[in-house]
């Protein structure tokens, strides 16, 4: 167990498990990426990535305590009307994310495709916390955040602009870059509302069963509508590794929901922040797909998101007491409330 070691030792071995977990979306987006191109359908490569999570998040789930007396758990507090039926999103705005993943990863590169993503979270982070969304109830926009997004924005400009620079056309650039800063906006939408059902079924397994259930009947019925129009039967690559996207999404949900109770939710969600930016940036710099180039300009800008996370995540707050989920009274700070909804991971 963790907690044997030192206060000290167990923050920053966690930290650094932080980081290394933060590094597996952008091992997704290329994985993604790369089986969309082998298939050539994005759709097909995202519902292959949620079958997979789907299998392996229903292991953890079947196979843990916990995990099946959640399950039941989630199952009575829907049946009551305990739970709003909109907390099931979730799994549809996964589906959607994954497939702008699969599609765009390759057009814009790692390294613009998760700054984009990290700024879209930042951005409806603001959205979540001030609606109530996630399992915190609403809480106020305060001047650091604000500032935090302004800064985000900006760091996103100047990522992007050596790429828009000089194109004949921008706007062939422009659409997936929208697209990836939307998929980025659902996703903390969608941690919110899987913070919800994690904090009423006391796990985060039983809550993300049902949503990649959900994911998947909704992928497969586009793919087969995909199907009957085009007539478009992909054949599924032998390499293994190519299968590693969900897995990969799945231990990282897994890795971040241990983390919190070890390190805080602050402090992993920063963590992962900064695994996401830097391993993007290494991954195009080592490994880099047709096409990619790394300008200054992007360097500049992750540094900029990541500093905009720092901003929003740390500005000065005061504790306070607020509802929770259920009616639940608990303390939180604002700082937690910006790490759940901005560092993109759900509340435990």
């Amino acid at each position: 167990m963790i907690t044997r070691f030192s206060p000290r030792t167990v923050v920053v071995v966690g930290v650094l498990l932080a980081v290394l977990a933060g590094h597996a979306m952008p091992l997704q987006a290329r994985i993604n990426g790369e089986m969309g191109i082998r298939l050539q359908d994005a759709v097909a490569a995202a519902l292959v990535s949620m079958v997979v999570a789907l299998t392996v998040i229903l292991a953890a789930t079947v196979g843990t305590r916990g995990g099946r007396r959640g399950l039941s758990r989630l199952g009575t507090e829907t049946r009551s009307g305990s739970i709003g039926w909109w907390n099931y999103l979730a799994g549809i705005m996964g589906a959607v994310f994954v497939v702008v993943m699969a599609a765009t990863a390759p057009i814009v590169g790692l390294a613009i495709y998760t700054v984009v993503v990290v700024a879209g979270q930042t951005v409806s982070g603001l959205m979540v916390d001030r609606l109530g969304l996630g399992p915190g109830g609403r809480r106020k926009i305060t001047t650091a955040r604000g500032l935090g997004v302004v800064l985000a924005i900006a760091g996103v400009l100047v990522a992007v602009s050596p790429r828009l620079s000089g194109l004949e056309d921008p706007v062939a650039l422009v659409v997936p870059i929208l697209a990836v800063f939307a998929s980025g906006v659902i996703m903390s939408i969608q941690h919110g509302f899987n913070g919800t059902l994690a904090a009423r079924a006391g796990s985060p397994l039983p809550g993300t069963l049902v949503n990649y259930i959900l994911g998947a009947i909704v992928l497969l019925a586009v793919w087969l509508v995909k199907l009957a129009l085009d007539g478009h039967l992909p054949v599924l690559p032998r390499e293994p590794w190519l299968y590693a996207a969900g897995a990969l999404g799945t231990g990282n949900l897994i890795l971040s929901a241990i983390l919190t109770r070890h390190i805080g939710i602050l402090v992993t969600g920063l963590g992962m922040i900064a695994g996401q930016l830097i391993g993007a940036l290494a991954l195009d710099m080592l490994f880099p797909a047709e096409g990619t180039a790394i300008y200054v300009q992007t360097v500049v800008g992750i540094v900029i998101v990541l500093a905009a996370m720092f901003l929003a995540a740390v500005g000065p707050r005061r504790p306070r007491v607020r509802p929770g989920a259920g009616g639940e009274q608990g303390k939180k700070t604002e700082t937690e409330s910006v790490a759940t909804t901005v560092g993109g991971m759900p509340a435990d």
